[in-house]
């Protein structure tokens, strides 16, 4: 039997994304993380969208958006990934 391995492709709606410092700092880590690739990150409407092979890559990236500050819609977004988001955004700008 052969397997192949089938590449999932997941778009998310992310709270605090504001700028292309925002959208840097989140690139930069997504790319760092094993098995994610093809991302993209579209200011207007919020949204990531990532390659990955299974639901643990995508439990990854969920658990690395919301520790940067970027929570994915429906998740809570409380004052601490608010001013975590600020942090990230500003990184991302100086590091562009």
């Amino acid at each position: 039997m052969l397997h192949r391995n089938v590449m999932m492709k997941t778009t998310v709606i992310i709270q605090n994304l504001k700028c292309g410092g925002c959208a840097n700092t989140i690139n930069k880590k997504l790319e760092s993380l094993d098995g994610i690739t093809e991302i993209a990150i579209d200011l207007e409407d919020s949204s990531v969208t990532f390659t990955h092979p299974s639901k643990k890559e995508f439990e990854t990236v969920h658990k690395a958006l919301s520790k940067l500050g970027y929570p994915i819609e429906g998740d809570e977004n409380t004052f601490g990934a608010k001013a975590k988001s600020y942090v990230s955004c500003a990184v991302g700008r100086i590091n562009n």
